[in-house]
């Protein structure tokens, strides 16, 4: 009796043993998915509060939590799934995704930089659109979970690549894991920032002095991401181009990349260099895009939207 309580505790440790290492695998894997991804994140964090620029501050959790709660439908019932059949059965394809996910955030981000060149005049039917709130709120949300999309899946196949030999069920675990983390820290985060001012408001009532620099700063702040969004944006993507080419066997641009951060010793120098031939590289494969986006993919995209 006693020998058969022994062997069933013998099992009992040995499956809590083999438990706890797998969520360590999984803990670890996650770990390496989130740094490596951690572009991308500080991209989607930077773009979001733009979309409830304008809107009544009664409004603006209310749009996060819609943008939040897209974001969470396209990570599970849409990229997990798509990320997990990928890699049961074409595995190849995951980097030529990941270069068309990087030249569609570098199209996006260069053609906000050419409207602020050269602003365009505004179009009569999105000035009426504009008049109806909530319109215009549908409309931010369909754009933010449109470019939440993208950027989920570089996030998913980013993670993807850093366990290639992990099983299924890891893999699996790793994704939610990521996925879950990085929804509620990005669009936390954002919720924060947007409520910011409302809370300088609720300071300044109390009395404390520093609640009139929250307000009086958010502004700036929200104009501040705007920027650094738009710019993570391009070189975010214009890094995953060069990562894809090198996978391709053209390592000339990365190597250049590389090369930059190198004559500048590394360090935070050498990531700036990195990150400006990154930048410089996306900022070309936007360019080059553009016309192919707005006669084409763009159009053909809409007429497909239309028809559903």
């Amino acid at each position: 009796m006693s020998t058969g309580l022994l062997a069933l505790l013998d099992d009992v440790s040995a499956i809590a043993k083999v438990a706890a290492a797998s969520v360590d695998d999984i803990a670890a894997h996650a770990g390496r998915a989130g740094a490596k991804a951690a572009g991308v994140v500080i991209d989607d964090a930077a773009v979001t509060p733009r979309y409830v620029v304008g809107f009544d501050a009664s409004r603006e959790l209310p749009i996060i939590g819609r943008i939040a709660l897209g974001s969470l439908r396209n990570k599970f019932l849409i990229l997990l799934p798509a990320a997990l059949l990928l890699s049961a059965f074409a595995p190849w394809l995951i980097t030529p995704l990941l270069l068309v996910g990087g030249i569609y955030l570098c199209f996006e981000g260069t053609e906000k930089v050419l409207e602020w060149i050269r602003p365009h005049a505004a179009d009569p039917a999105v000035a009426a659109a504009a008049a109806d709130a909530l319109h215009l709120e549908n409309e931010r949300v369909a754009g933010a979970i449109k470019t939440d999309f993208i950027l989920s899946a570089e996030i998913m196949a980013i993670a993807l690549a850093t366990m290639p030999a992990a099983g299924i069920w890891t893999q699996a675990a790793v994704l939610a894991l990521v996925g879950l983390v990085i929804t509620f820290g990005v669009y936390g985060v954002v919720a924060l920032i947007v409520k910011a001012d409302d809370m300088g408001v609720a300071m300044v009532r109390r009395g404390i002095a520093a609640g009139a620099l929250l307000v009086r700063g958010m502004p700036l702040v929200l104009k501040l991401l705007s920027v650094v969004g738009t710019f993570a944006m391009i070189w975010v993507g214009g890094g995953i181009i060069l990562h894809g080419l090198e996978a391709f066997g053209l390592g000339g641009p990365a190597h250049l990349a590389h090369g930059a951060g190198a004559a500048l010793g590394g360090g935070i120098a050498g990531w700036l260099a990195e990150a400006a031939v990154a930048g410089i590289a996306g900022l070309l494969v936007g360019a080059a895009a553009i016309p192919l986006m707005t006669r084409l993919v763009l159009p053909m995209m809409g007429r497909s939207a239309a028809a559903h």
